[in-house]
C-alpha cells in the first residue's frame, strides 16, 4: 500500500504538475489559514464557513487544511497522490455547492453574479494527472518509496 501511495515516475511531468497545483493553491490556503493576501485567517474563515455558509465545522476545517497543508505538501512532493484525491473531492464539492449556477466561465468582466467553474476543472485535471503520475522529480515521495 505504501508503494502505491508514494511511488513516483521520477519525471519532470510530475514535478511540473504538483508545483503548478501547489503554487496556485497556496495563496488561497494562506488567505484562509494565515490571513495574508487579503484573507481573514483561520478564525475568520471558520466563522464564515460555519456561520454564513452553515457548513459543519469539520468541512470548513478540512477545506483550510487541504488548501494550505495540501499545497505545501504538493510543493514538497509529499504524499501527492493523497493530496490530489483530497483536492479533487474538495474542488468537485466547490463546483456543485458554489459555482455550478454561474456557468462555465470565470467572471472576468464582473457582469455575472458569481464565478464559473473553469478554474476548478483545471485544478481537478491537474490533480487527476498527479494522482496517476505521482510526484515526479525532487519529491519527498521518491525517498519514501524506496
Amino acid at each position: 500500500m505504501k508503494n502505491k501511495i508514494f511511488e513516483t515516475n521520477n519525471d519532470w511531468t510530475g514535478l511540473i504538475l504538483r508545483l503548478t497545483i501547489g503554487i496556485v493553491l497556496l495563496p488561497h490556503g494562506a488567505q484562509k489559514m494565515l490571513g495574508i493576501f487579503g484573507g481573514y485567517g483561520f478564525k475568520g474563515t471558520m466563522g464564515f464557513f460555519t456561520e454564513t455558509l452553515h457548513l459543519p465545522w469539520i468541512i470548513g476545517f478540512l477545506v483550510i487544511i487541504i488548501e494550505f497543508i495540501g499545497a505545501l505538501s504538493l510543493i514538497a512532493g509529499f504524499a501527492s497522490r493523497i493530496w490530489s484525491v483530497l483536492t479533487i473531492i474538495l474542488f468537485t464539492g466547490i463546483i456543485f455547492t458554489s459555482h455550478l449556477d454561474h456557468g462555465f466561465f470565470m467572471n472576468w468582466f464582473g457582469n455575472q453574479k458569481g464565478e464559473g467553474y473553469e478554474y476548478h476543472l483545471l485544478v481537478i485535471g491537474l490533480s487527476l494527472a498527479t494522482l496517476l503520475n505521482g510526484s515526479g522529480k525532487y519529491a519527498i515521495d521518491e525517498s519514501l518509496s524506496k
